[in-house]
This record gives C-alpha cells, structure tokens and sequence, in this order.
C-alpha cells in the first residue's frame, strides 16, 4: 500500500480553551479511544454571536467547559452538526438545555442494521496474550455509534450558507462516512471543517448500510476540487496539505479494492476470512472497524459488477470474483 503521510499532535489537556486562529477555539472532549484518537474537538466559531461544531459526546463536564470556553456577553447562536456519530451531535441536547441555540444538520442518521450477526464479525479487541476478545453481544459490530435521536431544527442542503455577526460558513455535502455528513468551510479563513470525512491520523470507517464507498469516493474528489487552505478535523491536529492528503487517501481506497480483487482470485471468501489477510499487518484491536470498510469495498465491487455474492445483502455471504 502507497504510504500515507498522516499528522499527528500531542494530547491535550481536557476542558481547556484552545484559540487556534483569530476566529477559532477548541475545547477536547475526554473521550479518546481507538476510534477519537485524543477525543472529539469542539469548535467555536466568531466572537460575541458563536457557532459550535459538533459539541461531542453526552457528557456535562465537556459542555460545562465549552460554555466556560465563552467570553462574557458572548452567546452560542448556532450548533452546527457534521454527522450522526456518539462522538459528534448528542451533546447538542445537553448544550442546548443550557443555550437554547437552533441545531443545524443534513438530517437524521440513516439505516442502521436490524439484525445482530456479531456471529459473523468475531474480530473483538486485542486480549493481553494476543488472542481477539468475545464479540459484543449488544450490538453490530460493523458501525460506530448512531445518533439517531438526532434531528435538525434547521435542515442545511449541500451550499447552505450560516452567518454570524463576525463569521460565514458555507455547508459541504460529504456522504460516504454516513449519509449526513457534511463539511463546514469557514469563508473567512479558507478552513474547512471535515468531521471524520478526512482525519490527518487516520483513514475514516466506512460502515454499511448508511455509509457507502462510491458515495465518500466522490465526495474526497469534491473537497480535490476544492481550494481549502486547511481542514480542522473534528479529531487531530489541523492539515495544512489538505489535496496532498486527499489524494493519497482517494489512492489508498483504490489500492484496498485492488488487494480485495487480488485475494478472491485464489477463490471465493468471506470478510472474516478476508481481514486477517488483507489487515494482517494491523493490530487485532482495529479488525472491526476494517471489517465495516472491508465490507464496503465489496459491495462497491458488487455494485460494479465484478464480484457476485452467494447470500446478497448479508454478512455471511461470500464473495467471488466474475
């Protein structure tokens, strides 16, 4: 696989204000793990009438510390949501008990699966000696977290234009991580605000049935169309060489499906025999996640005719190239 030049930055410390530019704050919520790398970041945008993008997971201490984050007299007018995520929009009810500012979304979160066949992904977190954990039995394991209480008080379409009193920001449709998702592009300062659409320390998951390789394909060649100076990523630091990134994840997708391709040519397989060859260099603990895109990938080959599935539409199917 091409390399991928990914950026990273130091852990922050929780709670605390960040100015990253005259008309952008942070505030890190404390909720890193394998998926929000140091956690999910908090923006604020403009000063007096502020905007907040993506106020992060259910957690009071982290919407105590965005409202701390605010200067006095300031007031958050807008909540702005990226995507559907448990890391992304459910603060948004708990900000708003607070500061009764509209929320601004694409939508609500799409399908979700109804059965449970964690029989069949049984890629569990990594154990001490090595060995993969029990699945979890609660729920699918090839998606993250769906918020799908979520609804917007205002729709925003692909071009939608927010203003504040010192900031504009114009919404980017970017389905393929979810349905949903959009981008923010903060007009005065060139910055686009990319949710898990383009992360600097890792590539995203794409999770079936909401998510969609084609769609998130298409969506990384929008934002190459682009001339952003710089993205802010809901989490990791700030990518200063937003097309260079792009272009080399866009790469690593096509890479991904041509390795797909190369194993089914020594015949037919199933993702749980797929992943521990295809992600065989990769800790155990991120099988389930390359689990969910592994499966996007299929369907994307599916859909382009050149594999044929012996169950379609399920996860116990196996694939075969035509």
């Amino acid at each position: 696989m091409s390399a991928i030049a990914y950026v990273h930055e130091p852990a922050p410390v929780y709670g605390v204000v960040e100015w990253m530019s005259p008309l952008v704050r942070r505030v890190m919520a404390p909720n890193p793990s394998k998926f929000t790398y140091h956690g999910s970041g908090t923006y604020l945008i403009g000063r007096g009438s502020v905007a907040v993008i993506d106020p992060g997971p259910a957690s009071l201490p982290h919407i105590e510390a965005i409202l701390r984050a605010l200067e006095p007299g300031e007031v958050v007018s807008h909540i702005l949501i990226t995507h559907t995520h448990s890391d992304h929009s459910p603060g948004a009810r708990l900000l708003q008990e607070r500061m009764p500012a509209p929320t601004h979304g694409f939508g609500p979160h799409g399908a979700v699966y109804v059965e449970d066949p964690t029989d069949v992904i049984i890629f569990g977190d990594a154990e001490a000696d090595g060995k993969p954990a029990a699945p979890n039995a609660g729920g699918h394991e090839l998606r993250e977290g769906a918020d799908t209480d979520f609804i917007p008080d205002v729709v925003l379409a692909d071009g939608a234009i927010v203003q504040g009193g010192s900031w504009t920001i114009q919404a980017v449709h970017t389905p393929g991580h979810t349905s949903n998702h959009l981008c923010f592009d903060l007009v005065e300062e060139g910055t686009l605000f990319t949710g898990d659409h383009v992360m600097g320390w890792s590539t995203s998951v794409i999770g079936p049935p909401d998510g969609s390789l084609g769609q998130y394909l298409a969506s990384l060649r929008v934002l190459l169309a682009r001339d952003d100076q710089r993205y802010r990523p809901t989490h990791g630091p700030a990518i200063t060489a937003p097309r260079e990134l792009v272009s080399s994840y866009v790469a690593h997708r096509l890479e991904r499906t041509e390795q797909i391709v190369a194993a089914l040519r020594h015949g037919p397989a199933t993702i749980a025999t797929l992943v521990p060859i295809i992600y065989s260099s990769v800790s155990k603990a991120l099988w389930r996640p390359a689990a969910a895109s592994m499966y996007a990938h299929l369907l994307q080959l599916l859909d382009d005719g050149r594999v044929v599935a012996t169950e379609p539409g399920r996860l116990t199917s196996a694939f075969e190239l035509v």
